[in-house]
């Protein structure tokens, strides 16, 4: 089985949204929209456009250290520091620059930096930044790790998200439920309306992308 995806244009850029309405399954929830960011996370042309429009709003306000990047947001992390440093930005760690960090993740999920990594976090100004954000759960162990690590967090962004706040940070996105429809669910799996009219789920959806059942 699969689900036709349509795709929903950012008016401000050339960047656009691709969703399917049907049941899904996360780890964390169900929900009635999947929304693929593939080619937003792994193509060069959309990531540095998400990273432009992601850093203009930290340039002029926030000093950033390391850039976390959640659910393989490594290559918009990275156009998102090329950005900031090339644009004069001001960091007062000391090399100057801007690292780009992904955690490890242990059996019991949890987010962990090996001895070599954590200096990365220590001391420093740290940016979230994850490619969704709908209940919140993998942003929070990113702040509680970064918290744990000695690190201080100023922003959360993603590159889509259904909220507008998360962990008491503003959530700075290129996407969000806007774009497409205002009745976007994402709800614990037993509290779902889908699940209680008896739809069946049409695919499981994690950070890699999705699996539809046949």
């Amino acid at each position: 089985m699969s689900v036709e995806i349509k795709e929903y244009y950012n008016p401000n850029s050339p960047l656009k949204l691709r969703v399917a309405r049907g049941h899904f399954a996360t780890s964390h929830s169900h929900i009635n929209y999947y929304v693929d960011l593939t080619f937003t996370k792994h193509r060069l042309s959309e990531a540095k456009e998400a990273a432009r429009q992601l850093t203009a709003k930290y340039k002029s306000s926030t000093i950033i250290d390391t850039i976390l990047c959640l659910d393989g947001t490594e290559v918009v992390g990275a156009c998102m520091a090329s950005d900031l440093t090339k644009s004069g930005f001001q960091s007062i760690n000391l090399h100057n620059t801007v690292y780009v960090l992904t955690p490890e993740h242990t059996t019991g999920s949890q987010l962990i930096f090996r001895d070599n990594t954590k200096m990365m976090i220590e001391g420093k100004h740290v940016l979230i930044l994850a490619a969704s954000i709908t209940t919140g759960y993998t942003v929070e162990g990113g702040i509680e790790a970064v918290n744990y690590y000695g690190g201080t967090v100023v922003g959360v962004s993603s590159i889509f998200a259904s909220m507008k706040e998360c962990a008491g940070f503003p959530v700075y996105s290129v996407f969000n439920t806007d774009y497409f429809m205002n009745d976007y669910q994402s709800t614990q799996y037993h509290e779902c309306p889908l699940c209680k009219k008896g739809i069946k789920l049409d695919g499981i959806v994690n950070t890699f992308g999705i699996s539809y059942f046949k």
